[in-house]
């Protein structure tokens, strides 16, 4: 007896659903930037493929075909924030467990030695705070350490030194909420971003009507299919 083509497209879609589950839970997930944290490597509106696998663990049977490794200084992360893990976040990891992290007047040391951040990292106030400032923020910001990564631990800041909120601040991020790391950038919208928080479903449906009327306008092409380093 022939199926009928409503249980045909049905159990196609149910195919198609866990398929695209198995991949943004095993495999990449995407994710899009809503603050200048990152800036000049990631801008507000870049919209990324994150490499969910690459930090493992993977399922038995995928060990060969996407193996894993621990996360490396360098690395873009996502991850759950550590104070409200219902949110994701993006950094840069700077020390991994075992490294001393040290900042003097915004200099970033690691294990003693000042380390040449220029291609990536970016100070934009001009002001820079001494360790006897009246501004615990601005110490905290400038002037850091020195610390120990402790085991299962990465220290976190953003490329946007000055104004990025990150390990300076909420400490060592634990390696269990580690999701992924930023692989490529699929598309860069130069428009109103959304900031990511629910605000009621017409706010939702008005931004994205905004964001499709100026797609073509508003998306810069150049930062298209990018690879993030």
């Amino acid at each position: 007896m022939e199926r009928s083509i409503f249980r045909e497209y049905a159990e196609a879609l149910i195919i198609a659903f866990i398929f695209l589950r198995f991949t943004q839970i095993f495999v990449l997930q995407t994710f899009y930037i809503p603050s200048g944290s990152m800036e000049k490597t990631l801008l507000v509106g870049d919209h990324l493929f994150v490499n969910r696998f690459i930090y493992g663990p993977t399922p038995t049977a995928l060990e060969k075909l996407l193996p894993s490794r621990k996360v490396q200084r360098g690395d873009i992360v996502v991850f759950r924030s550590p104070e409200t893990p219902s949110i994701d976040v993006v950094k840069r990891c700077i020390g991994v467990p075992g490294d001393t992290i040290e900042v003097r007047a915004k200099q970033l040391y690691i294990n003693g030695k000042a380390v040449n951040d220029a291609s990536y990292a970016i100070h934009t106030d001009p002001i820079t705070y001494s360790e006897l400032s009246f501004s615990e923020q601005g110490r905290r910001r400038d002037n850091f350490g020195p610390e120990t990564v402790p085991p299962d631990r990465y220290f976190c800041m953003g490329d946007n030194r000055d104004f990025s909120y990150d390990s300076r601040f909420w400490g060592t991020l634990p390696s269990h909420l580690v999701k992924g790391r930023a692989l490529f950038i699929y598309w860069s919208n130069g428009g109103p971003t959304d900031t990511g928080e629910w605000h009621g479903l017409g706010p939702q449906l008005r931004q994205l009507a905004r964001t499709a009327a100026g797609f073509f306008s508003n998306t810069r092409w150049d930062r298209s299919f990018r690879l993030i380093r």
